[in-house]
């Protein structure tokens, strides 16, 4: 068994019309963040402890910000190319938990819609929570999102 732990964060856009999207679901009425992606941290973070767990290193590392060919690129993609990396190497997806930290958009009537997708698209169940940064920080002051995540992977092989 192995462990893995991802972290990411990204500010608010200023960018007129970019969306928000968040554990594979789209956040309406809410500014997105900013990316080289659509900027999902929860995706993200949870990308990097999969990557982490399977010691294959980060996410930046197999989908560079300065490669064009990733630019806007949907996280679910990400997490598809994640996905086969560690099943690749030689790992299946136990559990995974992801904690979400936000100020804004509230969260409480998405948070079953990302579970369901993030668990879908893992093949196990994703435990998803949000908390606040209680004002404290960029955090909260509501600059941006970020999202921790952890996971156990099992070897295969």
């Amino acid at each position: 068994m192995r462990i893995g732990h991802g972290v990411d964060l990204h500010r608010f856009s200023t960018e007129a019309g970019r969306q928000l999207w968040l554990g594979l679901v789209l956040i309406d009425d809410a500014p997105g963040l900013e990316g080289h992606s659509d900027a999902d941290v929860v995706t993200h973070a949870l990308c990097d402890a999969l990557l982490g767990g399977a010691n294959l290193g980060d996410l930046g590392r197999h989908f560079p910000d300065d490669d064009p060919a990733t630019a806007g690129v949907s996280s679910q993609r990400l997490l598809e190319a994640t996905l086969a990396l560690v099943r690749a190497g030689g790992y299946a997806v136990l559990s995974a938990d992801v904690t979400i930290i936000a100020e804004r958009p509230k969260l409480a009537d998405h948070m079953a819609a990302m579970g369901a997708a993030l668990s879908s698209a893992v093949g196990t169940v994703v435990s998803l929570k949000a908390t606040t940064a209680e004002g404290l920080g960029a955090l909260g002051r509501a600059e941006g999102i970020a999202a921790t995540a952890v996971v156990l992977l099992e070897e295969t092989t």
